[in-house]
Parts: C-alpha cells; sequence; structure tokens
C-alpha cells in the first residue's frame, strides 16, 4: 500500500496556504516561500493536526490571527452543528477576514466591525445584525472554551431586527404567480403557501421524506430544527398533487428541483423573487403614469462614477449614458417602493396569517409551523391583534356568538 505525503495546496478564496494532516486543514500563511517553511518544520517535527492546532492556539493573542480562530470555529460548527449553520456562520466570516486579512486578535477593535458592516450600505437591518453576530459568536465561543482570555467586541451592540411582516393574500399570491416565470419555482411557491413550511426545510426536502399514504413530509429529529422532535408537515390536496407528480417514477433526490434538475438554493430563489418585484413594479409605473422630473434625474446623476470600464480601459461615461443610468437607478428604487420584498419566508409566514385568521386555534397552528413552543406565535402574528374585524370576531366566539 503507498504511503500518502501531504503536500501544500493554496485556496484562492482565502489567497492562503494550506496543507491537510489527519482531516483538518492547517493554515501555513500567504506567503508561499514561508508556507513552504512552515510546512517542512511541520513535517519534519512530526506534529499531527492537534500538536500545530494547540501550538497555533496558546499563542500570545499578539499572534494570533482572526482568521485562524475563524477556522478552528468552524471546524468546530461543522462537527457540531447542522451543515445550514456552518454556512450560515463562513459566509459572514469569510467577507470579515476578506476585509481585514491579517487583522489579530490584539488588534481588533468594536470599530472594526463597525466599519465592516458599514462597507455594505445596500444590507438590510436585519442583514447588518447578522453579521456583527456572526463575529461576536466566534468570540464568545473562543472565550468560552478558553482559546482566548479576553473578547475585545464583546460589549458592542448590533441594531434590532426588522420583522419580516409582509403579509401576501389569496389575491396578491395569484397575481405573484401569474408573473412568476420559473414553472419549477411556481410549484414551490405554491406548496410552501399551502403548507406553512419553513424555506429551509422545503428546498432540502428528498423523496425519503415523503410519505404519500399519509399525505405529509416527515424530517427526522437529527434533521429537523432544534434537533427535539421529528418535524412533520401535512400536504392539502393542491400540495399533494404537486408532491406526487414532482417525484413520480423516482426513488431519490430533492423533491423540488429547478429546470435543470439541480436541488433550489435560497440564492436562486431570492434572485427570481428580486426579478418578480421589479417587474411588477415597472408595470405598476406604466398603469400609473409615473414619471421623473429633471430635478431627480440630476440628482442620481451626480452620483454616478463619471467613468466605467470597457474590455479592460477605463472609458468615460456620455451624457446620454449618465441619464440612461440614472433613470434606471429610479425605477428600481421606485419599484422597490410600490411592490413588498418577496420571499418564502413571506410565504410561510402569510399561511401562518391566513390560518390565525380563518380561527384555526394557536396551538394548532404552533404544531403544524413546528414551533416548539406556541408563545413564538404571539410575538410574531402579535399584527393580527390590530385587527378590529379579527379582534371582534375572536370576542363573540369566545362567548359562543
Amino acid at each position: 500500500m503507498l504511503y500518502h505525503i501531504p503536500k501544500p495546496f493554496f485556496r484562492p478564496a482565502r489567497k492562503t496556504w494550506f496543507v491537510q494532516l489527519h482531516g483538518k486543514q492547517i493554515n501555513l500563511g500567504k506567503d508561499k516561500d514561508a508556507a513552504f517553511k512552515r510546512y517542512h518544520e511541520i513535517m519534519a517535527a512530526g506534529l499531527d493536526a492537534s500538536d500545530v492546532r494547540s501550538s497555533a492556539l496558546t499563542q500570545p493573542a499578539d499572534g494570533q490571527k482572526l482568521a485562524d480562530l475563524f477556522d478552528r470555529y468552524l471546524e468546530w460548527l461543522k462537527s457540531n452543528r447542522s451543515p445550514d449553520t456552518y454556512e450560515w456562520y463562513r459566509y459572514r466570516l469569510q467577507r470579515f477576514v476578506d476585509f481585514y486579512p491579517e487583522l489579530t486578535l490584539a488588534e481588533l477593535k468594536p470599530y472594526h466591525v463597525q466599519e465592516w458592516v458599514d462597507s455594505y450600505p445596500a444590507l438590510a437591518v436585519t442583514t447588518k445584525r447578522n453579521y456583527i453576530r456572526s463575529v461576536k459568536r466566534s468570540l464568545h465561543w473562543a472565550k468560552m472554551l478558553g482559546h482566548i482570555d479576553r473578547n475585545p467586541i464583546e460589549y458592542i451592540s448590533a441594531p434590532t431586527g426588522q420583522a419580516k411582516d409582509v403579509y401576501i393574500s389569496q389575491q396578491e399570491f395569484d397575481r405573484l404567480l401569474a408573473n412568476t416565470p420559473d414553472e419549477e419555482l411556481k410549484k414551490l411557491m405554491v406548496v410552501t403557501y399551502e403548507t406553512g413550511c419553513r424555506p429551509q426545510e422545503s428546498l432540502r426536502l428528498e423523496i425519503r421524506h415523503v410519505e404519500l399514504h399519509n399525505r405529509r413530509f416527515v424530517l427526522p429529529r437529527t434533521e429537523a430544527k432544534g434537533k427535539k422532535a421529528p418535524r412533520v408537515i401535512y400536504l392539502t390536496d393542491k400540495a399533494f398533487q404537486i408532491v406526487s407528480e414532482l417525484i413520480a417514477g423516482r426513488t431519490s433526490g430533492p423533491v423540488f428541483r429547478d429546470s435543470k434538475n439541480r436541488a433550489w438554493t435560497p440564492a436562486a430563489t431570492n434572485s427570481i423573487f428580486k426579478r418578480v418585484r421589479q417587474a411588477l413594479g415597472r408595470k405598476l409605473i406604466k398603469e400609473q403614469k409615473i414619471t421623473f422630473t429633471e430635478e431627480e434625474i440630476k440628482r442620481i446623476e451626480a452620483t454616478i462614477t463619471p467613468t466605467h470600464f470597457v474590455k479592460g480601459r477605463e472609458v468615460k461615461r456620455t451624457k446620454t449614458e449618465l441619464r440612461t443610468h440614472a433613470k434606471a437607478k429610479l425605477v428600481r428604487a421606485k419599484c422597490k417602493e410600490l411592490v413588498p420584498s418577496y420571499s418564502l419566508y413571506a410565504l410561510r409566514h402569510s399561511w401562518a396569517t391566513n390560518a390565525l385568521t380563518a380561527g384555526v386555534d394557536a396551538l394548532t397552528v404552533a404544531i403544524l409551523m413546528g414551533h416548539q413552543d406556541p408563545s413564538m406565535l404571539a410575538k410574531v402574528y402579535q399584527h393580527l391583534s390590530h385587527s378590529p374585524l379579527h379582534m371582534l370576531a375572536q370576542a363573540k366566539k369566545a362567548v359562543g356568538e
């Protein structure tokens, strides 16, 4: 049997050299010569991955790069949390490392995190909150396990998340379906609107989770959110018909696939929802005969970069190009103002609102949605208490009228 000698390899996304020892990736640094020198030192000393990791994490704080600390946290997540949780943190922490590739723990200050978040001005408030949370939690974990003695951003505050309170009525849902060009996504949308399942559930449902004879999906406890109990999703007549057609003649793989037979991803569904939002917005602009003043166009023109690159050469934009670009930005902004932000989560939220409005008791709604704690409904769907008609109906129902 041939003995495999691990060799250094380069990860372009991190611009860093690594070597894999006993299933663990060891960071060798960004400089190739220095990386290979460290590689030969490790191999000559006969160290294994745990030896290297231990020595790296017990260095003085000044010598600990945040990138190395994040790598250790991600390895722990990969072994102890779901793949979705691992990817959630990996994506955000990678963006932080890309922004501060050489930052050490000793150098880290709260303003570093704030400046990183502020460098993405288009991010929603909740997204900014999640960016800050990702860095805070990784350092909290490192301190809790004794990898570091202090957390320099322990007291940084994150903005309060915005409620995802987009409600889609049946009439609006029909309009949304009519303007969605992808037939496969429509099927996913209908099943979500009919069942109230979580996007993270519907996107990873496989044929092995389907129980057609019971008209339901069943995710085992180990795959369910919270991992405390199996997650059961019951299928209405519409949902049952769609699922039956989707899995006919198949024995494995994802239930919901795009037109190229690939499993849907959050990025793919959100991309289509954004395009539909813009298309609906343009229709409303035309119907309402909305126009933009010369002052508005000039104001946006002043914010546009006067040059752009064409085939690698920097070229000055013409007046016509600046004006066209400015009008396009105004149209996009107006579309966002006229049409809400659609998502699979909004369909789930709408299902719950419809169920409660129809008189389904809160405990049953909570169970059907997969909530372990029914009080979650009171927190998320308290907007129904602002509806006089709904509350009057409930008051009459309480006394048997």
